[in-house]
């Protein structure tokens, strides 16, 4: 029988480090997240080698006292909590005191700090956690940390880290997180001898996804705020022509901590649904606050897993903030017979002016304020909103299902900050898809025996009109859905199925879903059930696995799980039903689908996410035609 040992610290500390320290953007994570929690409003990131030979943060905040610097890289030493009750209310950053401790393991630190009231600072020198120098030094307020040499003691942990860049990559897209969740804090990250951004830290939110996206995503940009039941939620949504074939862009902070959630992400998606096609996923950046005692965040060392007391209730309140913002504002695309060319040439050459600017030594206490004052008015100089007129619209942004601004409020925006309508505009213009602008539609005509052409004021419309009598018929299906009012078909013989232990305890669970989606189910002895009707509309589209599809989305936590389905499948029948690509429409008819598509909440797009509509400026036709040369 193999001896029982009790491991030797040093052992016990490179274990631990492996749980924290994975890799040298796990390193960047902790310390910033640190500086964060330090009252810093400055922090300063260098990387070298993707953070394998060097990484160096430095900040402003409050700094350590001499006598405290010793025990912070003590294992489970830490300021932000007391006692096991405080893992109940964590409004830190950081709070397991695991983290000092886990880097100096596995890597030569050294940290100098000083507190405002001290009049001189300290200096630690740790290589593998062994204290090899402390003294007293001159620096400025604040704390460096410098990590050299990540992983030198653990050759097989370092034999599986990625080449330098792609470390670094790691590194670049956690700072831009981190850059997203405190626009109130000036971030400047190095990327070897590259300034890769620098944010002015005036709390715009958008200016940080300007910087960090460029010109194209923050022209695409919804705002977004909404506050039920303890709960709040802001930032910006992604117009649906800002889709991404993955989720790497649905960013979404808790109470300011970066984290990743199945429940959120599902919920911003069923709020996006009937905006993008299948495989598509949105793009966002939202900060949702939610009282601490409601979140578990103590859930796995690198604290981006949660819990939340009612995920159901988090759900509900997501997905409607999301469909109310986006169905409040005018989504039909805008197509350009402009070149791609010229906007990626002048995107190009704001990236290379960027590129020119050199930064200082990031050994620094905190930014002047004419850097943020230049920063702030470079910022203006592209069309893009002013700061403070972006934070007055977050602050004064109506709540959910509230009328967003009045006329007046409108025209002062305009005068106020002309320049801002290059992202702007949207906000204030007039929704064009309304039934009480049906007057000032002219039909044209049709155009491949699918598209038609509307004019209205200095705007082409062009409809499709196989996507939007699909959009029409399915909305038409889901009303009765919703009120309650659908139709049930009996099945003679019934449908008998039989249902696993799992299964029969969703269904009890969320018997009363099934009923109002036009089910009548009854029990049949032992685990078997009988499907004696079906919504009369689905009759005949594969009843049984339709809901058994259900049954299983269900079981498994999906909060929209059955709908979805009866959703999908109504999606499907509008489809088959509606009129074809290349089939001719009179005009008569024409004008009756078009009334059916301006009486619809949102008109913008068929059940899969197609666009049923797109505009085209005057100004572009003229443009093309050399009437203007601007």
């Amino acid at each position: 029988m193999a001896l029982i040992r009790v491991l030797d610290e040093e052992t016990i500390d490179k274990i631990a480090a492996g749980e924290v320290v994975e890799r040298p953007a796990s390193v960047v994570k902790e310390l910033v997240e640190n500086a964060i929690d330090a009252g810093a409003d400055a922090v300063t990131v260098e990387v070298k080698d993707g953070g394998i030979s060097l990484i160096r943060v430095t900040d402003n905040g409050c700094g350590m006292e001499r006598d405290q610097l010793r025990t912070a890289f003590l294992r489970h030493a830490t300021s932000k909590i007391t006692d096991a009750e405080d893992l109940a209310r964590i409004s830190s950053l950081g709070f397991r005191g695991e983290a000092l401790s886990s880097i100096a393991a596995v890597s030569r630190s050294e940290v100098v700090t000083k507190t405002r009231e001290s009049l001189t600072g300290s200096r630690i020198l740790l290589e593998g956690a062994a204290e090899m120098a402390f003294e007293e030094v001159g620096a400025p307020d604040g704390t460096t940390f410098l990590v050299r040499n990540l992983f030198f003691n653990t050759p097989v942990r370092r034999k599986f880290l990625k080449q330098p860049p792609t470390e670094g990559g790691y590194v670049a897209d956690l700072m831009e997180h981190l850059a997203l969740s405190r626009p109130d804090i000036s971030f400047k990250f190095l990327l070897g001898a590259q300034l890769k951004f620098h944010t002015s830290g005036n709390g715009d939110l958008q200016e940080v996804i300007y910087r960090l996206y460029g010109r194209e995503v923050a022209s695409a940009l919804v705002p977004i705020r909404a506050e039920r039941d303890g709960m709040k939620i802001e930032g910006y949504l992604g117009t649906p022509e800002a889709v991404r074939s993955n989720r790497n862009f649905e960013i979404y902070f808790l109470n300011g901590r970066f984290v990743r959630s199945n429940l959120v992400a599902k919920a911003i998606e069923e709020g996006y649904r009937e905006y993008l096609m299948q495989h598509k996923f949105p793009l966002c950046v939202l900060h949702l606050a939610i009282d601490t005692s409601q979140v578990d965040v103590n859930v796995h060392p690198t604290k981006m897993d949660v819990r939340f007391s009612d995920g159901m209730a988090v759900a509900g309140f997501l997905t409607e903030a999301v469909r109310r913002t986006l169905q409040s504002r005018e989504m039909i695309p805008q197509a350009s017979l402009s070149p791609d060319r010229e906007r990626k040439a002048r995107e190009r050459t704001e990236r290379k002016e960027q590129e020119k600017r050199r930064t200082p030594e990031p050994f620094e206490t905190k930014r002047s304020e004419s850097y943020r004052v230049q920063e702030e008015t470079k910022f203006a100089a592209v069309s893009l909103p002013k700061p403070s007129k972006v934070q007055d619209l977050l602050q004064n942004m109506p709540k959910t299902g509230e009328n967003p601004r009045t006329l007046a409020e409108k025209e002062a925006q305009k005068e106020e900050n002309p320049a801002s309508a290059a992202i702007q505009q949207d906000l204030f213009e007039e929704k064009l898809l309304t039934p009480d602008n049906r007057a000032r539609f002219r039909v044209i005509g049709q155009v491949f025996e699918t598209y038609w052409l509307v004019q209205f004021e200095d705007k082409l419309l062009l409809i499709d009109q196989h996507a939007a009598h699909e959009k029409v018929h399915y909305e038409r299906l889901m009303k009765q859905f919703h009120e309650k009012k659908v139709a049930v078909q009996g099945l003679l013989p019934p449908i008998i199925v039989t249902l696993s232990a799992q299964e029969e305890q969703a269904l009890k669970e969320h018997w009363e879903v099934f009923a109002g989606l036009g089910f009548e189910i009854e029990a049949f002895g032992g685990s078997e059930y009988a499907l004696r009707g079906v919504p009369v509309d689905l009759y005949g589209c594969g009843e049984r696995e339709m809901f058994l599809e259900a049954l299983d989305q269900l079981g498994e936590g999906g909060s929209f799980g059955g709908i979805r389905v009866v959703e999908e499948k109504i999606a499907s029948m509008s489809c088959k039903a509606a009129v074809k690509g290349r089939q001719l429409l009179s005009l008569p008819e024409a004008e009756t689908l078009i009334d059916e598509l301006l009486g619809l909440e949102n008109p913008y797009n068929c059940p899969h996410g197609r666009p049923t509509i797109i505009s085209l400026s005057r100004y572009e036709l003229e443009r093309k035609f050399k009437r203007v040369v601007s």
